[in-house]
């Protein structure tokens, strides 16, 4: 089993999970708030299961697969051990039955095998993280032991009988903050190509190099941080609001990198850029909720979540996936297709409750648009993964040149 093609590198079988996880997951969802079934006894309840699977399965899925793979390359430590991964993918797996099982055996089960995953996912990269004298990976060391201590919260309230969401609200935040590190990285490649591949005399109002400069980052890091922290301690302060607005002006101001001319409308930079601006339009809408504007904070929290976190999982799933797979990056149509119905069905998911319109059918177009998008992106990738590199390739380099 180890020598099959799917096990040649980290990120190859956790974006599968990560895929088919959120497939699952949100189909049952979906299926439950249209009435065509029951869901199965949940020991924390639907919403919190809900929550839970697309936060610690297919997000948490998916973050290892980048990390465990990106590491040795911002390190340039050796690749990870088949045996180290495929033993983590199957204790992340145990983490979904157990969890799913959890209204018939009990949620001691999978706290242990949650908790497991996100704490052996951080001490096993622990090292390679702080190897450098720099400490240039610190912040990465940072919210991978904050993931472990908010699962860890997450199981230790529900075995003391408190509903847990307040630790599902400092997940995303957490998360969050781990895409504007990440995408800092992932982005000094993709726009500085897409300018590159520009004739000069169309681009010649923009810079000659895309920077993402560390004070505009931290600073986002910092607010979206700080506004996690407050509402997770005092979660109906008002103070909550403007430390909302904070963390949007300040994902807003990171965009202001951004402003590279015509290469900014290639398919890869632009999304990027569209998961920035749903970033700040996620903490904009949780701002003005606090500060007294009648808006649903689901809304808020949606536009992180589906919006954010989702279409970064998609372009990261993209880039990465096929780029450490021995091909190029994918030039057709279906990829902007399935940004866009991303982006759809995060907003017609934050208007449930703000428009004339029946609840359920905003539910209804929200999930049906992000199953589709999720779908095509496995019907494409899936063969990447599960196959050979075209390259000769044996590892997780990107492509040779033959």
């Amino acid at each position: 089993m180890l020598n099959h093609p799917v096990c040649l590198c980290a990120f190859r079988p956790f974006f599968l999970l990560s895929l088919a996880s959120g497939l699952i997951s949100l189909f049952l969802w979906l299926g439950f708030l249209q009435g065509w079934w029951v869901m199965p006894a949940s020991t924390s309840g639907i919403i919190v299961w809900h929550a839970h699977e697309l936060l610690f399965g297919f997000i948490m899925a998916a973050l290892a697969g980048f990390i465990l793979t990106a590491m040795p390359e911002f390190t340039r430590t050796p690749d990870v051990g088949r045996q180290i991964f495929i033993g983590l993918g199957l204790l992340w797996l145990l983490g979904r039955i157990t969890f799913w099982l959890s209204g018939w055996i009990g949620i001691l089960p999978a706290a242990i095998t949650n908790i497991g995953f996100s704490f052996s996912l951080w001490l096993f990269l622990q090292p390679r993280l702080l190897i450098d004298p720099l400490r240039r990976q610190w912040l990465f060391s940072m919210g991978l032991a904050g993931m472990a201590g908010i699962s860890l919260g997450f199981y230790t309230d529900i075995l003391r009988d408190i509903y847990p969401m307040r630790w599902i609200h400092a997940g995303i935040g957490m998360m969050v903050a781990l895409i504007v590190i990440t995408a800092s990285k992932i982005a000094m490649r993709i726009v500085n190509e897409a300018i590159d591949a520009l004739p000069k005399l169309a681009n010649e109002d923009a810079p000659d190099e895309y920077r993402s400069t560390p004070p505009r980052r931290n600073l986002a890091v910092f607010c979206i941080l700080l506004f996690t922290f407050t509402h997770f301690i005092w979660p109906e302060a008002r103070v909550n609001g403007w430390l909302a607005l904070a963390a949007a002006a300040s994902v807003f101001n990171i965009l202001n990198d951004w402003h590279v001319g015509r290469a900014l409308l290639s398919r890869w930079p632009l999304q990027f850029y569209a998961t920035y601006w749903l970033i700040a339009l996620g903490y904009l809408v949780l701002g003005l909720g606090y500060l007294g504007l009648v808006v649903p904070a689901s809304s808020g929290w949606h536009l992180l979540a589906i919006g954010g976190m989702s279409l970064s999982v998609f372009s990261v799933i993209c880039i990465s996936g096929r780029t450490h797979s021995g091909h190029e990056l994918d030039a057709r149509s279906w990829v902007n297709l399935v940004a866009l119905l991303i982006v759809f069905s995060a907003i017609s998911r934050a208007l449930a409750g703000w428009i004339n319109l029946s609840i359920n059918t905003l539910y209804f177009l929200s999930a049906s648009a992000w199953l589709l998008g999720f779908l095509i992106t496995l019907y494409y990738m899936a063969p990447v993964f599960i196959k050979q590199r075209p390259d000769g390739g044996k590892g997780c380099e990107e492509p040779i040149d033959l």
